[in-house]
C-alpha cells in the first residue's frame, strides 16, 4: 500500500501544475502521481506545433520539484473508493490519500474501423509514431478539419509531405471561423499544396497488398474513392475521462463538476483540466475546456486548494493555434452560430472577430493579433450592449 498526503490521478499538464501549486503552500507533504503514459508530464501543444518547426523534444518536459514526489507511471487506475480514500490500479497496487486530484484528461474519439492503422494524435508516443511514418513516407491522410486536423495537416505539409485533408464540413474550422475566413483557409491550404476534400468522410482504412488504403465517400453519394497513403491521422475530438468519477458517485455533467474551489461533490476530491466542468462567471455558464491555459491554471489552483489555501477559480481560459505562417489567440465562446462581427485590419489576414449574443460579447478571436487576450477578456466580462459601432477599433494589433 502506498500512502500519500496528496494523490494525483493523471500525468499531464494539469497534474504538473498541481504539483507546483501544492508545493507553493506545502513544502513537504508527500505527493503521489499516477500516470497512464510511461513518460513524466510534458507540454502537449508542441506535439502539433513547435516540434515540427525544429523545436527540440527536450524542451517539452515539465519541471517538477522532486521533494517527496513519487511518479507512478505506466499505470491505469481501475477503482476509487471515496469512503476509505483508496485507489487501485490495474496491477492491484493500492494507494491511499488525504486529498485527491482527478486530472484524468480525455480520450480521442475513434472510428469503427482501421484498428491500429490510424494515429489518433494526442500523446508523445503518437507524435513519435507519426514522425517515424513521416521519415519513411510521403503521402498522409488527415481526418478532421478542426483544431488538431488543421494543425497536423499544416505541420506535415511544412515538412515536405503530400497531405490530403478530409472532413465533413464545407470549410476548415467552419464551426468556429466566420464563413469568409473558413473559405479563405480552404484556398490558403490548397496554395500550400494540401488536397482539401470537403463534405467528405473516411469510411474505411486497411492494409491491402502492403499498402495502406483509405476509403472516402463524398456528400450523400454512394460513390467512394480510395487513396493509397503512408499514414492516416485522425483529429476528431476527445471524450473526457469521467468513468472513474462517475463510478465513485461524483457529480458528472459534461465533465466532473467542480465548485469555485475546484472541489468535486466530495470535499476531499478535486478535479482539473480537460475532464473538469466549472462555472465561469464572465460567461455565466458551465465550461469544459481542452486547452493548455486551462490545464495550467486549473491545475495550479487545484494544487493550492488541496494544500489548504482558499481559492476562487474564475479564470476564462484562452487557446491558440499555428497554421503555417498564420495564427490566432482566442478566448470565450468562439462558435460560428453566434452573431459575428469581423473588425479586419487587413481583410482575412489580420483582425479581431467578435462573437455576440443579445448584445453581449461571448467570445473573441484575435486573428494574427497577439498579446491582447486580457483586453478580450475584459470585453467579454463587460455588460455591453455591444454592436459593430462600438467594437470597431476597440482592440488593435
Amino acid at each position: 500500500m502506498r500512502k500519500y498526503k496528496y494523490l494525483i490521478i493523471g500525468g499531464g499538464m494539469a497534474a504538473a501544475a498541481a504539483v507546483a501549486g501544492i508545493r507553493e503552500v506545502d513544502r513537504a507533504g508527500t505527493i503521489g502521481l499516477i500516470g497512464a503514459e510511461a513518460h513524466p508530464p510534458y507540454d502537449r501543444p508542441p506535439l502539433s506545433k513547435g516540434l515540427w518547426k525544429d523545436k527540440p523534444q527536450s524542451s517539452i518536459w515539465r519541471s517538477l520539484e522532486k521533494t517527496a514526489l513519487t511518479l507512478n507511471l505506466g499505470r491505469t487506475v481501475q477503482s476509487l473508493d471515496t469512503k476509505n480514500k483508496t485507489v487501485v490500479d490495474e496491477q492491484g497496487t493500492i494507494y491511499t490519500y488525504d486529498k485527491l486530484l482527478l486530472a484524468t484528461g480525455g480520450t480521442p474519439r475513434r472510428l469503427p474501423f482501421g484498428e491500429d492503422h490510424i494515429v489518433y494524435f494526442r500523446t508523445l508516443d503518437d507524435y513519435t509514431k507519426l514522425r517515424e511514418l513521416a521519415r519513411n513516407g510521403d503521402h498522409f491522410a488527415v481526418i478532421g478539419g478542426g483544431f488538431i486536423g488543421s494543425e497536423i495537416a499544416a505541420a506535415l505539409a511544412m515538412n515536405g509531405k503530400k497531405v490530403t485533408l478530409i472532413f465533413p464540413d464545407k470549410a476548415i474550422g467552419s464551426r468556429m471561423y466566420p464563413p469568409e475566413l473558413a473559405e479563405f483557409l480552404n484556398g490558403y491550404y490548397r496554395e500550400k499544396g494540401i488536397t482539401i476534400l470537403t463534405d467528405s468522410k473516411v469510411t474505411g482504412c486497411a492494409m491491402r497488398q502492403g499498402k495502406l488504403v483509405a476509403k472516402i465517400s463524398h456528400g450523400s453519394n454512394s460513390d467512394e474513392k480510395e487513396i493509397s497513403v503512408h499514414g492516416v491521422i485522425a483529429g476528431i475530438g476527445v471524450e473526457p475521462n469521467v468513468s472513474l468519477a462517475a463510478a465513485a458517485g461524483l457529480e458528472v455533467k459534461n465533465g466532473i463538476r467542480v465548485d469555485a474551489s475546484l472541489r468535486t461533490s466530495n470535499a476531499d476530491i478535486y478535479a482539473a483540466g480537460d475532464a473538469a466542468s466549472f462555472y465561469n462567471p464572465a460567461l455565466d455558464t458551465w465550461l469544459r475546456v481542452e486547452h493548455e491555459d486551462n490545464a495550467n491554471k486549473m491545475g495550479g489552483f487545484a494544487g493550492v486548494a488541496m494544500a489548504g489555501r482558499t481559492v476562487a477559480f474564475s479564470h476564462l481560459p484562452f487557446f491558440y493555434s499555428d497554421l503555417f505562417d498564420m495564427g490566432y489567440e482566442a478566448v470565450g465562446e468562439v462558435d460560428s452560430r453566434l452573431d459575428l462581427f469581423c473588425d479586419w485590419k487587413t481583410p482575412l489576414r489580420q483582425g479581431v472577430i467578435y462573437y455576440l449574443k443579445a448584445g453581449r460579447v461571448r467570445g473573441v478571436l484575435l486573428w494574427n493579433i497577439f498579446g491582447q487576450v486580457d483586453a478580450a477578456r475584459a470585453i467579454i466580462a463587460a455588460p455591453g450592449p455591444f454592436s459593430p459601432s462600438n467594437l470597431t477599433g476597440r482592440i488593435s494589433a
